[in-house]
């Protein structure tokens, strides 16, 4: 007898069809006599009407009350779900976060999870009943809900995999697994029969929007064997492990994010200490920043940039405004319309020239690059944002053959 996790995301479980299919699914991997939790996010855009709703109440809710409001979306899917499952005449119970054993931190709106007791969860498995739990969603300690930020669910699925030492964790989404790119936008895109846990969680920080970038780094923790596939065509999907010595695909895949902002401190002065103070000033409100590219001194003065994401910006600016005119800066500058790509793969280690071959996808499809990160797996660019989905479509069809016209 196997124990698996088993998470479907908000459109998996959007109306009562799919509510049904996804019983479906769940009841089948029980009767070939597993063990069977299930974790479910908010059905369809709930979470976002939901947000909607509180705007037009109070635009400046406490992140405490927004997080009582939210967590209202995953408790309507676990219920209804448990429904549909009962109605197909097997033993089931819904449990929120909480009773599911999520004990979290304070910071509500993107808590973190502290422990998982799941001893509820266990007497339920003993009874051998099937349990949904709601992801997203914890307890801290003042006993209040809090939830655990966009694609918190994926995550609240690999905890609970990971305390009960799963032999599966499936992420269940609306596409049929890990692709080369987003199928939606490149006609060619491939999708990977598997794919390491690094390249993985380089593509979901990167912009991917498979899987969640936390969920993956719990997963690579604790060996936790993830396989992401759609609840819709019912297809062997992509499993996500640890990554093998055999000789690797160059590229695994082109991701883009487009929730980003380039910020440009001008006229810094070149003295030593002043990037450690202007980043250390972000860093104290948790802002995270990506790209950074500092120029080469000149006349005394350098200029810094780098990006963040796009709610940080204003929170950004606002702190640098004061403190550039404190360190005797010229000014801060900052561009919305820009958007990184990225290309991912294992392979660039053993192969020489990764960079130039992208640069020249880019330079053929006439897109300027404006800054450039590499690490050992990632090459990144920022470029206009406007130019965003034609170069993955150039990037990719330089890395992957069958290529279309850009």
């Amino acid at each position: 007898m196997s124990l698996i996790v088993q998470k479907f995301g908000g459109t998996s479980v959007a109306n009562a069809e799919r509510l049904y299919n996804v019983a479906d699914i769940v009841t089948k991997t029980y009767s070939q006599g597993n063990n069977v939790i299930v974790v479910v996010s908010a059905q369809g855009d709930t979470t976002d009407d939901l947000i909607e709703k509180a705007n037009e109440i109070n635009p400046n809710a406490s992140k405490r009350e927004m997080d009582m409001l939210l967590t209202s979306g995953e408790q309507i899917s676990a219920s209804l779900l448990a429904m549909a499952i009962e109605k197909l005449g097997y033993p089931v119970v819904s449990l929120l976060g909480w009773q599911a054993g999520f004990y979290t931190s304070s910071a509500y709106g993107s808590a973190r999870i502290k422990r998982v007791v799941p001893d509820r969860i266990q007497k339920e498995l003993d009874k051998r009943n099937i349990v949904v739990v709601t992801g997203f969603q914890g307890i801290n300690r003042y006993n209040d809900m809090t939830t655990l930020g966009r694609g918190g669910s994926d995550t609240s699925a690999v905890a609970i995999a990971a305390v009960m030492k799963a032999d599966l964790c499936q992420i269940y989404t609306d596409v049929e697994g890990v692709f080369t790119a987003d199928p939606r936008k490149v006609k060619n895109a491939r999708k990977l029969d598997h794919i390491s846990y690094d390249e993985m969680l380089e593509l979901a920080t990167l912009g991917a929007q498979v899987l969640n970038n936390r969920s993956v780094e719990m997963a690579k923790k604790y060996g936790i064997q993830l396989e992401v596939l759609s609840s819709l065509t019912k297809k062997p999907g992509t499993i996500v492990k640890e990554a093998t010595k055999v000789e690797k695909m160059l590229i695994s895949g082109i991701a883009k994010d487009d929730d980003v902002a380039r910020v440009s401190i001008i006229g810094v002065p070149d003295r030593p200490g002043l990037a450690f103070k202007i980043f250390s000033k972000l860093s104290a409100k948790n802002i995270n920043v990506d790209i950074i590219l500092q120029s080469v001194g000149r006349n005394g003065t350098k200029d810094i940039s780098f990006t963040v994401s796009q709610a940080n910006l204003k929170e950004t600016i606002d702190i640098l405004n004061p403190y550039v005119e404190l360190i005797g800066a010229n000014s801060v500058v900052y561009d919305e319309n820009v958007a990184k790509v990225s290309i991912v793969g294992a392979g660039m280690e053993t192969h020489p020239g990764t960079a130039a071959e992208m640069f020249e996808a880019l330079y053929e499809a006439n897109i300027n690059i404006q800054m450039i990160a590499t690490s050992e797996i990632k090459i990144s660019v920022l470029i206009d944002r406007c130019d965003a989905d034609k170069a993955v479509t150039a990037v990719h069809n330089k890395f992957f053959s069958e290529a279309i016209d850009v």
